[in-house]
């Protein structure tokens, strides 16, 4: 049995306050997905049964190219990490999967194994980090890393990736997650073939480290830190580097690395399409890689890439097997209650897509009848899916209203109390 971090008690008082109201309402929408031809009690069933993984680094308080404001409470190791997700997990049950970030959460992997387990939690993808040095790195990545002109600079790259895939094998991981930021600030100023060729070379034998069992997620992102250009700064490229790497290789999708109004569901369509979409960091943006919660600015365009993601499963495409992560950075709100959300409206995207008469679609689609394939999305989009998620939290035994019970547990200061404060305001992220 999971260790509860909020009490138990708590929960059941306000779920059973909030019970008779979420099943009237659960009623009346099950009513009206039934003259649609819809099962609720299927479309909870699929939700209850979906997970996003949580970031080790998300618990954080982020911060931007300026500045960063610590919060009350900060996790001061790994372990306090994973407590703090262990509060979301118990609230949400939506996260039963934390991902870690090598160097940040090196620790004793017995310990990390104890304590996954202790809160009934799992590891999710490793992800390793060439984007900043590191206390006892020989070699500076300030002009790169995987692709770097330098030979042994490259080498502890390499090693370093490998070092992450050790580490994983040893609690349970089954996937190695890589973004690097090399690339250049000024034109001139690396060659692209060049540069390129480094890093596939760079790449291959990262990829012959992986066990049998294991996927290697490379993630695309059109620039920062390097403005001029980035070595993997598109979906082609990506989608180049599985190809060549083999079919342990796939792209991973960051919805915030792309340009403004780039049309990301349909990237999502053309990796499905060739059997190379490996998963997602879920967050969301206005101008560029914000990392907001997701669905905070446009959740139309989160529900859009659900559709996809259930069309897809719809048609039972082979292999089609994605990972799901949250990578957000939270400046301004509390990170648990931010991740809280963000895993909510993720669900939310999944069930509402689940609700897309997917033969009326087709058919529209046949027809070139733009609007009504357009209004049949609409439809379900627009539809409240809130007591479908609040009663799948129910059920297994998490919060119709995770937030309002944070809030009440004095979680927050409770930490606090626990946990020096940090320090300082320097810029970075976490």
């Amino acid at each position: 049995m999971s260790e509860h971090v909020i009490d138990p008690s708590l929960l059941e008082r306000h779920n059973n306050a909030r019970m008779p109201a979420l099943k009237r309402d659960y009623e009346t929408l099950g009513e009206q997905l039934d003259r649609r031809g819809v099962s609720i009690d299927a479309i909870r069933e699929k939700v209850a049964g979906f997970g996003v993984a949580i970031p080790s680094w998300g618990v954080g308080t982020g911060g931007t190219r300026f500045a960063r404001f610590p919060g009350p409470g900060e996790p001061r190791d790994i372990f306090d990490k994973l407590q703090d997700c262990a509060v979301i997990q118990q609230l949400t049950r939506a996260t039963p999967s934390v991902s870690l970030h090598i160097p940040w959460d090196k620790a004793d992997p017995g310990r990390l194994n104890e304590t996954a387990e202790r809160f009934g939690l799992r590891f999710d993808a490793m992800n390793s980090n060439t984007f900043q040095d590191h206390p006892g790195d020989r070699y500076s990545y300030k002009f790169g890393s995987l692709s770097h002109t330098d030979a042994a600079t490259r080498q502890q790259a390499i090693e370093h990736n490998i070092e992450c895939i050790e580490i994983g094998k040893t609690i349970g991981s089954k996937a190695l997650t890589v973004w690097i930021g090399d690339g250049s600030n000024f034109p001139g100023q690396s060659s692209f073939t060049k540069a390129f060729e480094r890093y596939l070379a760079s790449m291959h034998e990262v990829y012959a480290a992986l066990p049998e069992d294991w996927r290697l997620f490379t993630e695309h992102k059109m620039y920062e830190p390097a403005f001029y250009s980035t070595v993997v700064q598109d979906w082609g490229t990506n989608y180049l580097i599985a190809q060549e790497l083999g079919p342990k290789a796939f792209c991973l999708v960051d919805l915030g690395h792309h340009a403004p109004n780039v049309n990301i569901e349909m990237i999502v369509a053309r990796l499905i399409q060739f059997g190379k979409l490996g998963g997602f960091h879920f967050n969301d943006s206005k101008y560029g890689d914000d990392d907001l919660d997701a669905g905070s600015i446009d959740p139309y365009r989160l529900f859009l890439v659900f559709n996809e993601l259930v069309d897809a499963e719809h048609r039972n495409e082979p292999g089609f097997n994605p990972a799901h992560m949250l990578d957000q950075s939270h400046n301004v709100t509390d990170p648990i209650e931010s991740l809280m959300v963000s895993a909510t409206e993720v669900q939310r995207a999944y069930a509402q897509a689940l609700l897309v008469d997917r033969t009326a679609l087709e058919s529209f689609q046949e027809q070139n009848d733009a609007l009504m394939a357009a209004q049949t999305l609409k439809t379900a989009f627009r539809t409240d899916v809130e007591p479908i998620l609040a009663l799948a939290r129910l059920e297994r035994n998490g919060a119709a209203d995770p937030v309002s019970v944070y809030r009440e547990s004095g979680y927050r200061l409770r930490a606090a109390a626990e946990r020096p404060p940090v320090t300082g305001s320097g810029g970075g992220i976490v």
